[in-house]
Order: C-alpha cells, then structure tokens, then sequence
C-alpha cells in the first residue's frame, strides 16, 4: 500500500508526522507493505505550515496512478472568537501567519486540490483518510454529503453543516473514506490503519515502539441501530 501525504499551504504539522511516523514504522515492521510519501497538488516544493515557519518538502505531486491511499490533513492557525468575520475572502492576498482555521482549509478550494480528491474519492481503487480539519476540506468542496465522518471537536457543526453525517467518534471507517478527530487522533489513525491493511501485529508492534496506547472508539455503519437512551 503506498500512501501519499498531501501537503497544503497552513497545513498542521501534527496532523502529518504523527501518521507518518506510525506508518513509516508500520511499513519497516511490514517488511515494506506500507510506503509513505508527502506530496502536494502542485508537485515537489517546501510546504509551510500553519504553526509558524515549520516547513515540509513535497517529494512530488499526487499522482492517482500510483496512490492506494491519499491522507489529507487538517490546518493549524486560530479558531477564532465565535461569530468573527475574516478581515478578507478566502484566497485572496498573501497568506499570513496565525489566520483563522476556516480561511486555511477554504484556501485550498481555489488550488488543485479539489479536483484531484474528487476524483480519487470517485475511484474505488483509492482509499481517502482524513486527519482533523483534513474532512473539511473535503466537505468544503462538496464530497462528503451522505458520508459518514468526524474532524476536530469544533467543526462538527460546520461538517454536519455540508450534508455530512458528522460522528463524534475518535476514528470513523466509512469504507474508502476514513478520518481521525483532533490533531493527536492522526496516531490511532496511523495505528487504525495499519491494522485494518496489515494486520493487527504489525499495529501492535508499531504501538509498543511508539508507547502509544491507542484510545477512543472506532465508528462504523454496522451492527444494530441503537435505540433512545
């Protein structure tokens, strides 16, 4: 399984290392079932991201002729006071440092990126996992409605909001669509997905090396649909 890291101007570190790490570790474990990568829409290029001038390199572009999975993570910048307007429209202008989350992760609409996860979402052959405000990206751009996902506590409105069936579940596996909640949820996803494509002994390995106890629930659309409580 090759899995391609895709990075975005204001990006959150944590939402890329954490994953990348566990999976790097899972793919050595593996005996090189898993390979990793960071890319981004435009091709090979430094990346900043949103928390200070912390950069990645993009090694290349996404290419969907090679991805099994492409991993979208979330941005880091502000939240934002309740009902604070953006001083100027998504895309527009330089970016700055310390801009609202919304105006990072709606940037991106106006970049390949869209385009590019449609069509691997309309692949069956590719799997899309998400980190944080990773859904949101997705969501923004119109491919989510009547999914099943989760994303950082304080965006479940704004996902519900985009026709989501937003969970508030530490990972949601909704078939060729998985995502993590918060920053820190990109571990158990790592793990989460090492388990799922490897096997569960590999996962384990990786989670003892790493001291990670993995925590939180997995969601999925099965079993009896609970009642009232």
């Amino acid at each position: 399984m090759h899995i391609q890291f895709v990075l975005f101007d204001g990006f959150d570190p944590l939402d890329v290392i954490a994953p990348y790490e566990v999976l790097h570790a899972g793919g050595s474990a593996s005996g090189g079932a898993v390979t990793v990568e960071l890319v981004s829409a435009e091709g090979p290029r430094e990346v900043t991201s949103g928390t200070g001038t912390l950069a990645l390199r993009a090694v290349g572009a996404v290419d969907l002729a090679r991805a099994d999975m492409l991993l979208v993570p979330g941005a880091s910048g502000r939240v934002g006071e309740p009902g604070e307007v953006p001083e100027e429209e998504v895309g527009a202008g330089d970016r700055k440092q310390d801009e609202l989350i919304p105006v990072l992760l709606g940037r991106t609409l106006t970049t390949e990126l869209p385009a590019l996860l449609e069509q691997a979402m309309d692949d069956p052959g590719i799997t899309v996992a998400t980190v944080c405000g990773g859904s949101l990206v997705l969501a923004m751009a119109g491919l989510l409605e009547g999914r099943h996902a989760t994303t950082h506590h304080l965006g479940l409105d704004m996902l519900d909001a985009t026709g989501a069936h937003a969970i508030h579940a530490r990972i949601v596996d909704d078939g060729d669509l998985i995502s993590g909640a918060g920053v820190t949820s990109g571990l158990d996803l790592g793990l989460y997905l090492l388990e799922r494509e490897v096997g569960p002994r590999v996962a384990h390995a990786v989670e003892e090396l790493f001291a990670h106890e993995r925590r939180g629930t997995v969601w999925r659309a099965q079993g009896l649909t609970p009642t009232a409580l």
